[in-house]
């Protein structure tokens, strides 16, 4: 099997990268929407480990599509699309990608300029990327909520021109990022046709 793109879809490592990415990002927001109205208790810190700890894993994975990207490539692009529709494609990919690293990072920061300690799911520490800094907490802090608004609209507006491709253009924009469907075999030969 080839796990590299093929010409004509993604193939079953950058399908398998992009949702879990997707998850993983759905994830977090629920996490991030949730813990932040909740009152000062321990369930209120065990969501914000296992938000921080989900963050982490997306930075890693999202380094790993990019890395994947560059090895694989990517399938060729379809001709019954528009040049300045690939061109808006392209960029708000790459603005997604940005996102992608920079939320975890500034979360990261946010937190090391907080003076909390920060750790992947409990199992290890990681170091602390900036002195404690109260402004630099302000600053990454309003970084991470206002980057968290503007993911979450390139991501609706992906999903939208996704299904929109499907259901009103009817290409296969969508069906590229999907597992092919086994394809049945067809008997062409009559005297076992009717046998079930």
């Amino acid at each position: 099997m080839n796990w590299k793109n093929p010409v004509d879809r993604w193939g079953p490592v950058s399908q398998t990268l992009h949702w879990a990415t997707a998850l993983l990002v759905v994830a977090i927001a629920v996490l991030g929407l949730l813990m932040v109205d909740l009152p000062n208790n321990p369930q209120k810190i065990r969501l914000y480990g296992l938000h921080k700890s989900f963050g982490l894993s997306l930075l890693a994975l999202v380094a790993l599509r990019v890395a994947w990207r560059a090895y694989a490539g990517a399938p060729q692009r379809l001709a019954s699309i528009a040049r300045w529709q690939h061109r808006i494609a392209g960029l708000s990919h790459a603005a997604m990608v940005a996102l992608l690293l920079a939320m975890p990072l500034s979360g990261w920061v946010l937190n090391s300029a907080a003076g909390f300690p920060l750790q992947w799911f409990g199992l290890f520490n990681l170091p602390r990327i900036s002195a404690k800094d109260a402004a630099l907490r302000e600053l990454a802090g309003t970084l991470h909520e206002a980057g968290f608004w503007l993911l979450l609209a390139l991501v609706l507006v992906h999903a939208g021109a996704a299904l929109y491709h499907h259901l009103f253009q009817h290409d296969v924009t969508l069906a590229r990022m999907l597992p092919r469907r086994p394809v049945r075999a067809v008997s062409t030969n009559p005297e076992t046709d009717h046998v079930a």
